[in-house]
């Protein structure tokens, strides 16, 4: 463990293809936006330290390729996974309503009841929404998921994705401490208001 560093996690980000999860994943580790951004053929993984409330975590993040073709991967990119963010493309409804599927395969392969779940409408510089904020906040809070909207080419929303998602994991001792790692200290407020001044949504 490099010094310093609190603990690593492994982060997922799923859903349908075309969402744009390379997108953020990009615009997050390298503050690069592509609008040629190709599809992901089987897995990309990025690393990225990171300092949230005062503690550092060192985020493994792998982007699982949302085609059917590849579903074969999936149980291995599950194991061990203590964060998952959920994409879907504001401008396509059957990105959204295909959720579902992606919830039924993280209860089937993940290997923690207690994983934290964000969920990201994306590309919101668009026009043309085929979905509202309410209806992406509606389904967070049935599935008990942090919520947030925003779009990899403006960069609104994506650090504070990642950002709320790590410290919720961190307020959630049991996913990170049984790998061995030190107690931390944590404040009692409540994660609703994180760096982004109640930008996200903490469902």
């Amino acid at each position: 463990m490099e010094e310093g560093i609190l603990t690593t996690l492994k982060i997922l980000i799923i859903g349908e293809s075309g969402v744009g999860k390379s997108s953020l994943l990009l615009r997050f580790t390298d503050d690069t936006f592509d609008p040629d951004q190709t599809a992901t053929i089987g897995v990309d993984f990025k690393v990225k330290t990171i300092s949230v409330d005062g503690n550092k975590a060192k985020l493994a993040i792998w982007d699982t390729a949302g085609q059917e073709r590849f579903r074969t991967l999936t149980p291995s990119y599950y194991r061990g996974a203590q964060g998952v963010i959920l994409v879907y493309d504001v401008t396509r409804r059957d990105t959204f309503t295909k959720l579902d599927n992606w919830l039924n395969e993280l209860e089937t392969y993940c290997t923690r009841n207690d994983l934290v779940k964000m969920l990201v409408g994306n590309k919101i510089d668009k026009e043309n929404h085929e979905l509202d904020r309410n209806e992406g906040l509606k389904f967070a809070r049935k599935h008990s998921m942090l919520f947030i909207e925003a779009s990899a080419k403006t960069r609104d929303g994506v650090q504070c994705a990642f950002e709320e998602l790590v410290e919720k994991i961190i307020q959630t001792p049991g996913l990170w401490q049984s790998e061995g790692h030190g107690r931390v200290h944590l404040t009692d407020e409540d994660a609703g208001g994180g760096s982004c001044g109640g930008y996200c949504s903490l469902v």
